[in-house]
Order: C-alpha cells, then structure tokens, then sequence
C-alpha cells in the first residue's frame, strides 16, 4: 500500500476596518513538489479577520476534498492566524459565537487524523494573503475574484517545502532539545569502564560556551500618559518624560553606575527612551545606538486612550485583539504576532552585534515582554500576564549555542 499523498493548504483572510470588507484566499499544494494544485479566494462583504481566516480554511480544506475525493491524504495546514491555528488545534477554546460554526464546519470536511496546524509568519504566508488581497480588490470595485486574473502564484515563487517539524518549532524546543542532547552525552553508559573518579553529568559536564550576550532590558520612565494607563505605542504623540519620569531615569543611571557592568546602549527611537538613554549614557559615558525594531507597538486608533474608552468605541476589535496575536488595534496598528517577528529580528541582530557583551537595550512595555515570553517559550497570551513597572529592569541572556536564559525580572529595587 502506498503513502498517502502528502499536502499542504495555507490558508489567510483579511478585514479592511475588523469589521469591514472582506475577503479570504486559499491555496493547496503538493508538499514533494512543491506544485500548486488548487487556488481559491472570495470576497465575502463585511466580516471580521477571524471570519475571513475561517473562511479561507474552510475554502482549502474543500478544495482539498474536491481534488481527492476518494484517496486518503495528509494535510499540513500552514496559517499566519494563531487564532485559528490553536483553536483548531485543540489547545484554545472557541469562545465567538462566530467562530464556532466555522470551526465545526472546518473540522467536518476532512477526517481529523488526516489534518494537522502549523503557525507560520505572516512573510511565509504570502501566497494566501495576495488571494485574499485580490479577492477583496474585485469586491470593491463590485465583482468577485477571478482565477484568470491571479498574479498571486507568481507574486510567491516556490521551493520544495520543508518537512512538518517532528516537534513544536519555536526557540524554547530548540533550547531544549540542545539542553537534552548535552545532557545526555554526559551520562555515563553501562559499558563505560570504572575510573578513580566520579563522572560528571549534567551541567557539570557542559562546554564552557563563553560569555553570553546579556541583555539589561530598561522601560522608559513615565511619561503623562503612564499614569492614566492609556494607549501609547509608536503611533501616537511621541511624549516626553514627565518630571517623574526623568527622576526614574536619573535613578536608573545612578544603579548602572554602581553596578559597571552595561557596555553599550541601544534605544528605541521613540522619544521618552532616548530620553532614558541619554540620562544613562551621560553617566556612563557611552554613546546611545538608536535600534528602529526596539519601538512600541504602533496601537492605531487607540493611541491616548485609556482601556476603557477602546472597549467603548471598538469594543469588537479589542475583543479579537485580546483573543488573537494575529489581530491589530483598529485603524492599521500592529498585531503582536507582527511586533514578535520585528523584535525576534531584531534580538537576532544584536546577539550577533554583542556576543559576550553586556547592552542596555532602553525600550517599552510589549518589546521587553515579548524577549522575555521568547526567552521562555511562552505563548501569546503570556503577555498580558507579566506586569513591567515604568523604568523596570528585566535581563535576559543568550549563550552561544542558542540557549537564553532568564536571569530578571520587572525589578525596580533601584527607585526606591
């Protein structure tokens, strides 16, 4: 008996407003070849993101069962939605009366154990993401979407595609999995000879990686928006310290000093961290590097306000927001699956920048929490459960063979 053939469906959709015009797209290919099978997109009117993302699997699942209607088949569902992916998945609950009926009529089409999700970012999903831009295009100038007019295949030249990870991909199963093949080739073996002294296992036995590349992760301080606990990411009114927020700085720079230790300063280019930067750097007499992917995330519509007027005014987009990483502030914001990608890249480039050195990074609230839930290997939702007080220090530090490690966290003894 042969292998079932095996494919791959990704899947995306997109609202212009989350509620507004929407559309999604939907391609399958066979996995070996890398050979695109089957394309579908629709302009479906007004609808959510998480609707159209729905739609959009719903679509490459059937096209799938329409191909194949009498042949078993395995399919990797490949999405940049969380949301879907996790909650198709098993691992989250389907809470939007909305989305329940999509997801049972998704989970219909296909015997489950032919079917599996994988999260990818956004820039692997592009193919999908064109239909759904294409699909959306024609239902604003009043058609539907048309196959002979596609330029999305051309747009998303491909490879063969990678085999499905054996195991979750991310940093934390990476680090584990290196932390578990050293460990156990310290362990000694039954057939290992007796020596005249005791083996060393575990850490013990570690290579000597060198000096880390460390981290010392500085929130601005406040500014007059902190204390009202309003919205104030990149796109907004760009605010200057407050009287208080200048005292924190001083504070911080103070402790620096004591401690010796920060090398190298790098900022956020927003103003309240170069403002805290240079309160450091005068003391240290450093120079200030200003790093673009350490800013805020840009809120949209929501800048200046407080959580309750956003849950008054678009109380339907904070909702998907809190439920899905995928999901962005109304008026253009940024998700915070796009703010991951931009500060995973960005990390990236300052572990290479300074192995084995010690950089202050001055930034905000969501960059900070998101180095410390990558560190971990925690999921979207554990952002909004770490607290990071105005001019916090948290660490975080990343040794040679990949592994980081934890060392701080939202520590504020210096202002007080």
């Amino acid at each position: 008996m042969s292998a079932p053939r095996q494919l791959v469906v990704e899947a995306d959709g997109g609202s212009r407003g989350n509620p507004g015009p929407a559309g999604y797209g939907a391609v399958v290919i066979d996995q070996e070849s890398a050979q695109v099978l089957a394309e579908a997109a629709e302009y479906i009117g007004v609808a959510s993101n998480n609707v159209a993302e729905y739609r959009g699997l719903i679509a490459g699942l059937t096209a799938v069962r329409d191909l194949f209607p009498d042949t078993a088949v395995r399919v990797r569902v490949r999405m940049d939605s969380k949301l879907v992916v996790e909650q198709m998945s098993g691992r989250w609950k389907i809470k939007h009366p909305d989305m329940k009926p999509l997801a049972a009529r998704a989970a219909e089409i296909l015997p489950a154990a032919w079917v599996t999700y994988e999260w990818i970012p956004r820039a692997e999903n592009k193919h999908a993401d064109r239909l759904a831009n294409e699909a959306m295009d024609a239902g604003k100038r009043g058609g539907q979407w048309e196959p002979s007019s596609s330029t999305a295949a051309l747009d998303a030249p491909r490879t063969a595609l990678a085999p499905e990870p054996a195991r979750p991909p991310g940093d934390a199963a990476a680090g584990a999995a290196k932390v578990r093949a050293a460990m156990a080739s310290a362990r000694p073996t039954a057939a290992a000879p007796e020596t005249g002294t005791a083996p060393q296992v575990g850490w013990g036995s570690a290579p000597d990686l060198g000096a880390p590349a460390t981290f010392v992760l500085l929130r601005h301080g406040e500014t007059v928006l902190t204390p009202e606990k309003r919205f104030s990411g990149s796109g907004g009114s760009d605010p200057e310290l407050s009287a208080t927020g200048r005292h924190q700085a001083a504070c911080a720079a103070k402790a620096f000093a004591a401690r010796g230790t920060v090398q190298e300063i790098v900022s956020s280019p927003l103003r309240r961290c170069r403002e805290t930067a240079a309160a450091v750097a005068d003391r240290l007499g450093l120079e200030v590097r200003i790093e673009e992917g350490l800013r805020e995330t840009d809120f949209g519509a929501w800048e200046g306000l407080t959580f309750a007027e956003v849950r008054e005014r678009f109380g339907f987009d904070l909702s998907a927001w809190l439920a899905s990483p995928d999901a962005a502030p109304t008026g253009g914001g940024e998700s915070f699956a796009e703010v991951a990608e931009r500060v995973a890249a960005t990390r990236d480039r300052l572990i290479a920048a300074y192995a084995g050195r010690t950089a202050l990074l001055v930034t905000h609230v969501t960059p900070i929490k998101t180095l410390v839930r990558l560190a971990l290997g925690a999921p979207p939702e554990s952002l909004f459960r770490m607290e990071l007080a105005p001019a916090s220090v948290s660490t975080v530090a990343y040794y040679a063979d990949g592994n980081p490690s934890l060392r701080l966290l939202n520590d504020t003894s210096h202002l007080r």
